[in-house]
């Protein structure tokens, strides 16, 4: 149908199409739920659709998709701006983006925020909300909207003015509230159904610590009260789950003023979980046919200037430190080392593939204000290998470790996962050729594994494409862990070779490949994925022998020995506590068994045995108890 000469068409997600005249189609954007809508491809605020003048093609946008939520909760932050700036007049507004679970925006105020701040903000903002006041959207020349801003004392806003290319800028407007943005924006501040204001943090402005610190709310955004509720439950299982909690509670880790942020001291708790995981992982790479290597932490600053690393790394590495007149620099990878054991020795294609594996402690500079636990540090052990190949053996060895990769995953019981293979980024070394022809391989081989994966354009590292596995904890969320990295660039800025059947000298393929990636954030993906709960295998404690009274004590130190001469992580509790006291400690440290001895055991030479979920298996045999616990640490589970 024609509306004024104009044909409008409406395009749905499932593919449905419809036409008609525009009050029509707006009746239909309304009854899709649209918030926004893309005018012939493009992204626009809902309002837009009345004023246009030419045929068009239309597609709703609404909460459910990507893009929808993106902009539900941008248009919460406005509001909450708003509110802020209502309460606390003086205050000057930074920057308010939404993120993958809700939004935040940072404020310059001149006194703490505190929680009775946030409760009266959510109420503010639930007034602006009720009265439904429309987003309009303006455009300003650049130089009008520098002026506005100047005016207001909103220096954060004139300097991100500044710089801006575009001689023009939009202002979205609501209620006398004005604020700089792109948009697109919800209709009106009504849209918004249910919202909750979450915690307050301090963050530097553009993440400088030589910037001013700002106070950063966060908050989210759904619409509808059922999917924040389940949201915030989700919350709070998490925040059960933080591993800066549990690392305190369990004994497991800390971070000291006196040593600075971003590094790790692993207490003996934490490190007897470490030890696990290596054994397991140099156990696997031997019988994988990887030499285990060690390397230095600093090398001279010209090894990473000819890898490339101080040329597209920099940002990430320290200052260099002068050692008898000469620069060295604190190693941010593992490759360059490994290449000069490789070329230590004059290499035949017989030899290859060769491949070399390290627990290969790294620095890298992180700003102080995303470092977070075990997550994100500045020094931290890399599960690090590369594999020297020749380019027919390049297939064969992404595909064995892709099996490596899965089998280490499942171990320590991850099944879910993401995969997703990176390409060419805007800052690359290398050529085309190089390029495509590694990228190609790591698709053939994802193919023939029959795994699904996404692209994802541009995230490929400096010298090479990559592979990348995300895998998916209890609570269903995607870590990035595992990289396999195909490299045509370093053997070439390094020379590396080996003689080839015809006698002459050729260039080895390298395959960098990381399985757990770092131990620390692994560790800490571990502790919030089992909520400290270990598997036995990984216990720091695998049983606690716990006496009932005094005379029971020497029975239990013969138990305890038993054990540990079986190998079983043992603690004897002989305090003169009562028994429920002991259990409740044994159960707060989450130690998987708990063996109770009393009168009854001793005559019967016996052990009462139950789980820390407190599961009761009742009267068992030394021997008995022995050999359940060694099938646990066997199979690990």
């Amino acid at each position: 149908m024609l509306n004024g000469g104009v044909e409008i068409k409406i395009k749905y997600p499932d593919g449905r199409e419809a036409s008609g005249p525009l009050p029509d189609i707006e009746g239909k954007l309304k009854k899709a739920s649209a918030i926004a809508v893309r005018i012939n491809g493009d992204l626009r605020d809902l309002s837009e659709v009345k004023h246009l003048g030419n045929e068009a093609s239309l597609e709703p946008v609404t909460f459910e998709s990507g893009e929808g939520r993106e902009i539900y909760r941008h248009s919460t932050s406005h509001v909450m701006a708003h509110a802020v700036k209502d309460l606390f007049p003086n205050v000057k507004l930074a920057i308010g983006p939404s993120t993958e679970e809700g939004f935040y925006y940072d404020f310059d105020l001149d006194r703490p925020l505190t929680p009775e701040d946030l409760e009266r903000i959510e109420k503010k903002m639930a007034e602006i909300i009720k009265e439904n006041r429309p987003f309009n959207r303006k455009t300003l020349q650049r130089k009008e909207a520098i002026e506005l801003f100047r005016k207001a004392g909103e220096d954060y806003k004139v300097e991100l003015l500044k710089e801006i290319a575009d001689d023009s800028v939009s202002l979205y407007e609501e209620g006398g509230f004005v604020d700089l943005c792109r948009g697109p924006h919800v209709p009106s501040t009504g849209t918004i159904g249910a919202f909750k204001l979450l915690s307050i943090a301090g963050a530097y402005w553009r993440g400088d610590e030589r910037n001013k610190m700002l106070q950063r709310i966060y908050g989210t955004a759904f619409d509808r009260e059922k999917d924040l509720k389940e949201y915030l439950s989700f919350l709070e299982e998490v925040k059960k789950r933080d591993h800066r909690r549990l690392g305190k509670e369990l004994d497991l880790f800390s971070m000291s003023d006196d040593i600075g942020p971003g590094l790790i001291l692993w207490h003996p708790n934490g490190a007897t979980i470490r030890r696990a995981i290596e054994d397991f992982w140099r156990d696997e790479h031997a019988k994988a046919d990887y030499k285990i290597l060690f390397s230095p932490h600093i090398a001279k600053l010209n090894l990473w200037q000819k890898s490339g690393h101080w040329d597209f790394y920099r940002e990430n590495m320290y200052s260099p430190m002068e050692i008898e007149g000469l620069e060295y620099e604190l190693k941010p990878m593992n490759c360059p080392f490994h290449i000069q054991i490789y070329k230590s020795n004059l290499r035949s294609y017989r030899d290859l593939p060769i491949r070399y594996a390290e627990l290969g402690t790294v620095y890298r500079y992180e700003r102080s204000g995303v470092l977070h636990g075990l997550l994100r540090v500045r020094g931290f052990t890399q599960d690090d290998a590369h594999i020297f190949c020749r380019e027919d053996q390049i297939e064969d060895e992404i595909l064995s470790v892709l099996d490596f990769t899965l089998f280490i995953l499942k171990t320590f019981g991850f099944s879910e996962y993401d995969v997703y293979l990176s390409t060419r980024p805007e800052k690359y070394v290398g050529t085309l050729e190089s390029w495509e022809r590694s990228t190609e391989a790591l698709k053939r081989a994802l193919e023939v594994k029959g795994l699904s994966y996404s692209v994802d354009p541009g995230e490929g590292v400096f010298y090479g494409p990559k592979i990348d596995i995300k895998v998916k904890d209890s609570l269903k969320r995607a870590w990035q862990c595992s990289t396999i990295q195909v490299d045509f660039n370093n053997p070439e800025r390094f020379d590396v070779s080996y003689r080839g059947p015809d006698g002459k000298e050729h260039r080895p393929i390298m395959i960098h490949r990381a399985l757990m990636g770092s131990l620390e954030r692994f560790f800490g993906i571990l502790i919030e994925h089992y909520a400290g709960l270990f598997p036995v295998w990984l216990s720091p404690v695998q049983a606690a022998i716990l006496t009932i009274a005094e005379r029971h004590s020497e029975y239990a130190s013969k138990v305890t020995q038993m054990f540990k001469a079986a190998g079983v992580r043992t603690e004897v509790n002989l305090d003169n506590e009562k028994i429920g006291h002991k259990i409740r400690e044994a159960t707060i440290r989450k130690i998987p068994y708990l063996v109770i001895i009393g009168d009854k055991e001793i005559t019967e030479a016996a052990l009462s045995v139950r789980k820390q979920n407190g599961e009761n298996l009742g009267s068992m045999t030394v021997e008995d108890l022995l050999g359940l616990i060694k099938e646990d640490i066997t199979l690990r589970r």
